[in-house]
């Protein structure tokens, strides 16, 4: 079985230019590794904290006084600051391990997986809450249920970047 990886799609040395870049070599250098992932381990949890609130209501644990709707109105800014800060802290994180990224099969199916729940985002979560639609409706506990799965399972990719152990079945043979 073909285990997906970026290198199987893009030449190693793009991996290799981006972590021997400027960006790549400076994110290495003394603090600034550590002071960047915890930024963006901070934002990953903001972001899961709010899409847990979101998703939880939309799945039927809902808060009396407050509908769907209401809800992503107050949580949309929690929802997208956390995407943009864990996405602008998450590519100096690429440029200084750029190869072994590459090489991680955790690392594209995170990517994979980011991409599907921003359309997913963007789209179906945008639909079920929207004002008027029944929120006991089947299809949004549905919605509801995938986009908690896809946030999740992004997270826990991305433990499993730094701790490959975890999801074993994805690491290289």
């Amino acid at each position: 079985m073909l285990q997906m990886r970026f290198v199987n799609f893009i030449p190693i040395s793009f991996f290799r230019s981006c972590e021997a870049s400027f960006l790549g070599t400076w994110v290495k250098s003394g603090w600034i590794f550590a002071i960047t992932e915890t930024i963006h381990l901070i934002s990953v949890a903001v972001l899961i904290g709010s899409v847990l609130a979101l998703n939880l209501h939309l799945l039927g644990f809902r808060m009396r006084r407050q509908s769907a709707a209401q809800l992503a109105t107050e949580l949309k800014p929690w929802i997208w600051t956390g995407v943009a800060a864990m996405i602008t802290t998450g590519v100096p994180l690429f440029f200084s391990e750029a190869v072994r990224c590459g090489r991680s099969g955790q690392f594209f199916y995170k990517m994979v997986f980011l991409l599907v729940v921003v359309i997913f985002q963007l789209t179906i979560i945008g639909k079920v809450t929207n004002a008027g639609v029944n929120e006991r409706a089947w299809f949004v506990k549905l919605a509801g249920g995938v986009s908690l799965f896809l946030w999740l399972s992004i997270a826990l990719l991305g433990r499993a970047i730094a701790f490959p152990y975890l999801l074993p079945f994805l690491r290289p043979r």
